[in-house]
């Protein structure tokens, strides 16, 4: 959470508020809240500026041949604006229900206009899950509102829709409060969806959790050269520190000397 400085645009309507401020050169959205909601250093738009949206790109580190994105939740764009400038390869569709969101996102934060690789709709997330099947290899979920995580992205039924929009072997990416008196349960839950394959990236403390959960059944390991040396050679094509994701990674997962592996001991090492 950050304190307001000079407030630089405000749309308001119905009971939607949207508000655009900025402070030392960094440029926020907030949702009728001092809560930021996403975060654009303005002489470097298309950077990474908050440290969950980095994490939030670790998907690169699992899966090279990535084609399509799906992304619920726009805000100021920061991921689908960085994979549109950086990753070439891939195509995106987000989805953003809030038509202020999207029309400040583009006037405020540099969000591209679509595009052959780049879509942006204007619809209800949950209902597009519902309606799709198998369309891409990675799913992102960041949908916050100016309480939180809206209850509906984070039942059981949601997890398992999301499930079932990825392809065979589809990540799921989601941003959520380390701090959320409700983290655990939301955590089995895409445990549930996922068949126990999840992971866990902190990305601040205390701060945003980024989870990924894995769709293919038969990844029951990951290996740590492979892992490690993926994240050098991504930090090599990126300004993001992927060695330190890795890091990361292994501090907060159940792991050997060899590998991450996939099981219900959260926090825990094996030996």
């Amino acid at each position: 959470m950050f304190r307001f400085n000079r407030k630089i645009h405000k749309s308001v309507a119905d009971t939607s508020i949207v508000e655009v401020t900025e402070m030392d050169g960094v440029r926020s959205m907030h949702l009728g809240s001092v809560t930021v909601q996403s975060s654009m250093r303005v002489k470097e738009p298309f950077a990474l500026e908050l440290p969950y949206s980095r994490g939030m790109m670790g998907f690169l580190l699992f899966k090279q041949d990535t084609q399509q994105v799906l992304t619920i939740g726009l805000g100021g764009g920061s991921v689908p604006k960085y994979i549109w400038q950086y990753c070439s390869d891939i195509a995106q569709t987000v989805v953003e229900i809030n038509p202020q969101v999207i029309q400040i996102a583009r006037s405020h934060f540099y969000v591209p206009e679509d595009d052959a690789r780049f879509n942006v709709l204007q619809t209800d997330g949950i209902a597009y899950l519902q309606e799709h099947l198998n369309v891409c290899d990675v799913l992102m979920i960041d949908a916050f509102d100016s309480v939180g995580i809206p209850p509906d992205f984070c039942t059981q039924a949601f997890f398992d829709d999301c499930a079932e929009i990825l392809r065979y072997d589809g990540i799921f990416v989601i941003n959520l409060w380390g701090s959320d008196k409700n983290f655990d349960v939301y955590l089995q839950r895409i445990e549930q969806s996922f068949d126990g394959h999840v992971l866990m990236l902190p990305t601040g403390k205390p701060g945003n959790i980024v989870v990924f959960g894995f769709k293919q059944a038969n990844t029951p390991v990951i290996k740590l050269a492979q892992l490690q040396a993926r994240a050098q050679q991504l930090a090599l094509e990126h300004r993001i520190d992927f060695v330190d994701l890795v890091e990361r990674l292994i501090s907060n997962n159940p792991h050997n000397k060899l590998q991450l592996s996939f099981d219900h001991m959260r926090g825990q090492h094996v030996d």
